[in-house]
C-alpha cells in the first residue's frame, strides 16, 4: 500500500469550532439588537399585547433567517461546527421558532380584538380578509406547526427519512410567505428606508447563502470534477468500497475524517443521496468510501458498474485534524465507523494509539490495511473483541491501554451506544472536553 505524506497542520489553542459558535451567537445577537432599535424607532401600538406581538414576530423572523444559516452547509461553519451539531441547533431553534410565531399569532390576535371589541376568532377572520398578507401569515404558520409536529421525537421514529425530508421542505413554502407578510404588513420595516434595506439584506443574504451552500457549489464542483466510479472492490460479505475518479481532485477541498452526501446515477438509484465517510485520506488522484450493507441502498453498492456518474455533495463534517490541541492523538472506532478512523490515521504523522472494537475479528473492517498503515507509521493498533458487555472500553481497561489518555486528542466514530459509553469513560478519566473529538455516527457514518 502506497501512503503520501502530507504536511500536518500543528496542534492550536485557539479552537476553530469555538471561534465559529462565538460568531454564530455574536452574529444572532448583534441582529437582535438591531431589530430592537428599529422596532422602537417605528413607534409604539395602541396597547401592550399588540406592542408584544409586533415584537415577537420581529424576533421570529430573525430565528427564521438565523434557521436557513444554520442548514446553508457553508463551508467554513461545517468544517469547523460539524453538520451533525449544525442540524442539533438547527432543530432547537426550529422549536424556539415555532413558539415565538405562536406568540406573535396569540398577542397580534388578541390585542386586535381588544382593540376593536371583536372576540378573537372573528378578529382573525377579519384581519385575514382586509389586511394584506395576514392571510398568506396564516399559511406559514399551519405549515411550520406540521413540519414542528413530525419533527418530534415521537413522529421521527414512525416516519420514514425521505417522507419526513419532503414534508421539511414546505420549510422554504412557509420561509418566503412569511417574508412576504413581514415587507407588506410589518410597520417597523415600511416606514424607514434604512429599515427596509436592512430587512431585505438580511433574508437577502440568508437565502443567498442556502442557495450557495445547498446549490451553487454541489453543480459547481461536481461540474468540476465529473466524478465516475473507477472500481468496486467487495472487503468480506456485507461491507464494500467504492473508488471515485475524476478531473482536479487535488484540487478539491476534502480531508480525512469528512464525508459526502453521494448519488450514484443509476436509472433506479439517482434519486437517492446516502452520507459515507471517506475511508482513505484524499491524494489528489480518487476518492475512497467503505460502507456496510444496511438497506437496499448499501446493498446496490455492490453492483455498481464502473464509470457510473457520480453527484457528490460536500465534503462536510468537522472530524478533522483541524481540530487537534494535543501533538499526541488516540483515536478509537467501533464496527465500520472505522472508515474515517482509518483516513485519519493515514492523515496523522505524531504518535498515535488505535483501538478498534468490534464483536468479532471477522467484523474487523480493513483490519489488513490498519495493521499495515500503523506499521508504517509506528502507530500502537489495538482490536477490541468480544460482546458489548462487559463494556471492554469501561475507564480501568482504556486507561490501562492507553496510560496517557489524558494527554491526547481523542477522536471516536462508531455506533450511537458505544460512541456514548467511550464519551462517558473519556470523563470519567479526566478527559478535557476541548480534546475529544466526534460526530454521530448516525450522520456522517
Amino acid at each position: 500500500m502506497t501512503t503520501v505524506e502530507r504536511v500536518q497542520p500543528p496542534p492550536t489553542a485557539v479552537r476553530p469550532k469555538v471561534v465559529a459558535r462565538a460568531g454564530l451567537y455574536a452574529l444572532l445577537v448583534a441582529n437582535a439588537g438591531v431589530v430592537t432599535v428599529f422596532f422602537v424607532q417605528a413607534g409604539f401600538a395602541s396597547n401592550a399585547l399588540i406592542v408584544l406581538g409586533r415584537l415577537a414576530g420581529l424576533y421570529a423572523a430573525l430565528l427564521m433567517a438565523f434557521q436557513l444559516l444554520l442548514v446553508a452547509r457553508l463551508p467554513w461553519l461545517d468544517h469547523r461546527i460539524g453538520m451533525d451539531r449544525l442540524t442539533s441547533w438547527h432543530r432547537w431553534v426550529g422549536f424556539g421558532l415555532l413558539w415565538t410565531l405562536l406568540s406573535h399569532a396569540v398577542f397580534i390576535t388578541f390585542g386586535y380584538a381588544q382593540s376593536s371589541s371583536m372576540g378573537p376568532v372573528d378578529e382573525l377572520v377579519e384581519l385575514a380578509e382586509t389586511v394584506e398578507g395576514v392571510l398568506r401569515a396564516i399559511v406559514a404558520l399551519l405549515l411550520i406547526l406540521v413540519v414542528g409536529a413530525v419533527s418530534a421525537r415521537w413522529a421521527r421514529r414512525h416516519l420514514a427519512y425521505e417522507t419526513w425530508h419532503f414534508i421539511h421542505l414546505y420549510t422554504y413554502v412557509a420561509v418566503v410567505l412569511a417574508f412576504t407578510h413581514q415587507v407588506t404588513a410589518g410597520t417597523t420595516f415600511t416606514t424607514s428606508p434604512a429599515a427596509t434595506a436592512y430587512w431585505w439584506t438580511l433574508w437577502g443574504v440568508a437565502l443567498g447563502a442556502v442557495c450557495l451552500g445547498r446549490l451553487v457549489l454541489p453543480l459547481w464542483r461536481n461540474l468540476r470534477h465529473q466524478l465516475r466510479v473507477s472500481a468496486v472492490v467487495p472487503e468480506s460479505d456485507n461491507v464494500v468500497s467504492v473508488y471515485i475518479t475524476g478531473r482536479d481532485l487535488d484540487r478539491l477541498p476534502a480531508r480525512a475524517g469528512q464525508f459526502f452526501l453521494w448519488r450514484f446515477l443509476t436509472k433506479d438509484r439517482w434519486w437517492q443521496a446516502n452520507p459515507f465517510s471517506l475511508s482513505a485520506a484524499p491524494d489528489g488522484r480518487r476518492l475512497r468510501l467503505t460502507a456496510k450493507t444496511a438497506g437496499d441502498g448499501t446493498a446496490a453498492l455492490r453492483h455498481l458498474k464502473v464509470g457510473t456518474r457520480v453527484f457528490a455533495e460536500g465534503p462536510y463534517g468537522a472530524f478533522t485534524t483541524l481540530h487537534r490541541t494535543r501533538s499526541e492523538t488516540l483515536l478509537i472506532a467501533g464496527g465500520v465507523g472505522i472508515t474515517p478512523i482509518r483516513a485519519l490515521l493515514e492523515d496523522l504523522h505524531d504518535h498515535v494509539v488505535l483501538i478498534y472494537r468490534v464483536a468479532t475479528d471477522q467484523d474487523a473492517v480493513l483490519y489488513d490495511e490498519l495493521r499495515e498503515l500503523a506499521h508504517a507509521k509506528g502507530a500502537q493498533l489495538h482490536l477490541v473483541t468480544g460482546p458489548a458487555t462487559p463494556d471492554k472500553l469501561a475507564p480501568r481497561e482504556l486507561a490501562r491501554l492507553v496510560p496517557d489518555v489524558a494527554e491526547r486528542d481523542v477522536f471516536v466514530c462508531g455506533p450511537p451506544a458505544m460512541t456514548s459509553a467511550v464519551l462517558r469513560t473519556l470523563r470519567d478519566l479526566g478527559v478535557p472536553k476541548p480534546q475529544i473529538h466526534f460526530e454521530r455516527f448516525s450522520l456522517a457514518g
